[in-house]
């Protein structure tokens, strides 16, 4: 058997909700434990070090700010491939997926664009530009309560999971336009500091203390992700006998 069809069959078999809860009870741990300590280093990095000598001690919002703002756009394309799932492959995680994403991806762009405006007024002397990285940004947030509100509307789940896909779907064409928004046009907002193809534009113990930030919501997300898919999946099959066997071995 192929390397790939192996992966195929490992991914396959995570459709089987019980290996699911498995897996999930594992890495739960490991993960609260990791995002408590990049958290730790991550915080201690972010003040230890010294301001920027342009914008002072108002910097110090970037270690929150950017990777928030990664992981709002990084929420919704996961809520995009699992859209695939639930339309094309009739993945039966995918669904969920999408819905336990949603919460986390509006909370992290909500998240960003508090701290964007916190770090806007003394940079640009106002809170609020309807600048082209500012209200592609905005529109996601507007997107994440859409399919949270779809969601709710519809009492069939198959139905809402149907209809949700497709507005994430539809909706995923926002954050490339996020992302290339200050190349594209004429913008207030900064470029990026890190780059692929670049060398940092910062000093090596500030970018440290971003990435470990970042490594913190990364963790962060996938361990309540895992947990909120854990917990929808138990409520939706909550009348089965495999529900009960799993419940009475965890009492």
């Amino acid at each position: 058997m192929s390397e790939n069809s192996l992966a195929i069959r490992k991914f396959s078999d995570l459709a089987n909700p019980t290996r699911f809860l498995a897996l999930a009870d594992r890495l739960l741990p490991w993960l609260a434990g990791l995002t408590a300590l990049f958290f730790a280093v991550g915080l201690w990095l972010s003040f230890a070090t010294e301001g920027d000598y342009q914008q002072g001690e108002t910097v110090r919002i970037m270690y929150v700010h950017v990777p928030a703002a990664w992981l709002s756009m990084m929420c919704y394309s996961v809520m995009a491939l699992a859209a695939l799932g639930t339309l094309v492959w009739r993945h039966p995680l995918a669904d969920v997926s999408s819905r336990a994403a949603a919460p986390i991806g509006a909370c992290f762009t909500f998240l960003a664009l508090v701290t964007g405006s916190l770090w806007g007024k003394p940079m640009w002397g106002t809170w609020w530009v309807w600048d082209a990285r500012l209200t592609s940004e905005l529109i996601l947030f507007f997107l994440y309560l859409g399919f949270l509100a779809l969601q709710a509307a519809i009492e069939d789940p198959k139905r809402a999971d149907r209809a949700g896909a497709v507005l994430a779907l539809v909706g995923v064409v926002n954050v490339p336009i996020i992302y290339f928004s200050v190349k594209w046009w004429n913008t207030l907002h900064q470029g990026a500091s890190i780059s692929m193809t670049k060398s940092p534009s910062m000093a090596a113990t500030m970018l440290w203390g971003m990435l470990l930030m970042a490594l913190a919501f990364w963790m962060y997300s996938i361990a309540v992700a895992l947990s909120r898919v854990r917990n929808i999946i138990l409520e939706r099959e909550r009348h089965a006998d495999w529900v009960r066997q799993v419940l009475v071995e965890k009492a």
